[in-house]
């Protein structure tokens, strides 16, 4: 599949690219990363034009967001709030839920490209926990915008060695974020397990 789609890209660059990152943003596996710097390399030879392909990603992505949040919002509130309302997950939850709130431009931005795999799960919290749609949707822009010009940046830049991305710059870029996501993790189990410590020694 991967194969076909790296064909199609030269002749179908932007219809390819635009469905890619739509259903990225849902969460079904698709290379759009790896698309993306392909149509790149395709842009600095002339075959394709940056407006088309750069359009084309984008507005996949951000329709792809946008869906997601709304499936969250208009689908998944119920389910949260039962959830939420449980005496075991229900404090968990309803934590994780304020940090999302507070903190929901940073969070949706960076899960948009440099944790990217978080993000399909980022906008179903962001919309059934009905996060303010304006933050969601300027962090969203913002992110994906940075997505999509990265890449796309990338395969331009480096076209004459576009056989090499796939071992240097793209685990490198996976590994920083793979290090952003431990340090946010340990930093919330730190606070986590300050909190409840705090509280016990409030109720002793």
């Amino acid at each position: 599949m991967i194969d076909t789609l790296y064909g199609l890209v030269p002749t179908h660059g932007p219809s390819v690219l635009f469905l890619a990152t739509f259903l990225s943003c849902l969460a079904v596996p698709m290379p759009s990363s790896l698309l993306m710097i392909a149509a790149g390399a395709f842009v600095a030879s002339g075959d394709l034009a940056a407006p088309s392909v750069l359009g084309a990603a984008l507005a996949g992505a951000l329709i792809g967001d946008q869906t997601g949040y709304g499936a969250g919002r208009f689908g998944g509130g119920r389910l949260w709030q039962r959830l939420a309302a449980s005496p075991t997950s229900g404090p968990m939850l309803r934590r994780a839920a304020e940090a999302l709130d507070r903190r929901a431009l940073s969070t949706v931005y960076f899960s948009r490209w440099l944790v990217s795999a978080l993000g399909p799960y980022v906008n179903l919290a962001a919309g059934a926990t009905r996060v303010d749609w304006r933050r969601f949707s300027l962090a969203s822009l913002l992110g994906e915008t940075t997505w999509v010009l990265l890449y796309v940046g990338l395969g331009f830049a480096f076209a004459a060695h576009l056989d090499q991305m796939d071992r240097t710059v793209i685990p490198a870029i996976g590994f920083v974020g793979a290090g952003v996501v431990t340090v946010l993790l340990g930093r919330a189990i730190w606070q986590w397990r300050w909190q409840s410590a705090q509280t016990a020694e409030g109720e002793a």
